[in-house]
């Protein structure tokens, strides 16, 4: 089995519906994103997935929130923008746009890492 990773960074502005705290409040978040794609085929020239595809994917998502308050964007209009939910709505949009971009040899999307500071992370994978 092979992985390939990639990670990408961006600055946003969210608030938590709901929560009984400083982050109900409009806040900032300096965020770093981690796509891990697996799989047990590589392609001719021996790559799993080209990371310039990835970048790119991850690029998309990454330009649609960055110096955004992301409760202003669907789905977080109505999601909350939670690093929870970030993690699996980057995991979503990375599955559709990599289904777009080259033929995968089996590749999938293993997990998704959202970092909201230095030292606290969410990961979504499906079951």
């Amino acid at each position: 089995m092979f992985e390939v990773t990639v990670e990408e960074t961006f600055a946003a502005g969210h608030a938590l519906r709901g929560y009984k705290g400083k982050c109900e409040n409009p806040h900032g978040h300096n965020y770093k994103v981690r796509v891990t794609l697996r799989g047990s085929q590589l392609d001719s020239i021996g790559l799993l997935y080209d990371f310039k595809d990835v970048k790119q994917v991850i690029a998309a998502t990454v330009d649609r929130l960055d110096h955004q308050f992301i409760n202003d964007i669907p789905p977080f209009d109505k999601v909350n923008p939670s690093a929870e939910n970030l993690a699996k709505y980057f995991f979503d949009e990375s599955v559709r746009l990599l289904a777009e971009k080259a033929p995968s040899n089996g590749a999938i999307v293993k997990a998704v890492t959202i970092w909201e500071t230095d030292t606290t992370t969410a990961t979504y994978w499906p079951e």
